[in-house]
């Protein structure tokens, strides 16, 4: 059994259904069209505002409130050793709201996704002693230090979508979803939970593991 120190600070588990409904898994690129929306427009990513300057019409599309947030708390911690526990609340509540909904569509779940219940995507982030764990440096090459995991990640996500791929005609002909299958794309969203955690969410100075347990 892991010890507390061998537990990252980021983690996410998925309940496994034992059936999954035919009808809904058919149509779920459709029934998830307004739940992605919603997201959008809570993690600012709703493709920006437009405003007028006299006759013109200026256009900003602006990073999205992940990445303002992120860069945000970098400075807190460069400058100040602080993380804001609001800042983490919410981070922490758009992350579990994103990954049910991502749940939802790559099928993992039939559960339409709450804005609020936990329902069966568990995922936990713990709230870090700034001056005791983080270095107050680190944010400012977390990002090039995370490089080796993006590219891995870009190439575990393209597998994913053909796992998702297959484990759809297999759920429309069985009503399951192929345990494999499953738990490769749930380790590939953990892996991407952890390094989340360590370069945009800043929560831990520790480098995320290569591995999608």
């Amino acid at each position: 059994m892991d010890s507390a120190a061998d537990i990252y600070p980021a983690r996410l588990r998925i309940d496994y259904p034992e059936q999954l409904d035919r009808l809904t898994t058919l149509l779920r690129i459709f029934w998830a069209i307004p739940i992605f929306v919603i997201l959008a427009i809570v993690a600012g990513g709703g493709g920006g505002t437009t405003v007028r300057d006299g006759a013109e019409r200026v256009r900003d599309a602006g990073p999205g409130i992940l990445f303002a947030l992120a860069f945000a708390t970098a400075l807190m911690i460069l400058f100040r050793q602080r993380y804001p526990r609001w800042w983490f609340d919410f981070q922490l509540a758009l992350a579990r709201f994103s990954y049910r909904v991502a749940a939802y569509f790559a099928l993992l779940r039939d559960e339409y996704p709450s804005t609020e219940d936990e329902q069966a995507v568990h995922l936990d982030l713990d709230y870090p002693d700034v001056p005791r764990q983080l270095n107050r440096w680190l944010p400012l090459i977390k990002w090039l230090l995370a490089i080796p995991h993006f590219l891995v990640l870009i190439l575990l996500s393209l597998f994913a979508v053909v796992a998702v791929i297959v484990a759809w005609f297999a759920i429309l002909f069985t009503g399951r979803y192929p345990r494999g299958l499953f738990d490769y794309v749930v380790g590939v969203g953990r892996w991407a939970l952890r390094v989340q955690a360590y370069a945009i969410f800043m929560l831990t100075d520790r480098y995320p593991p290569f591995s999608l347990s």
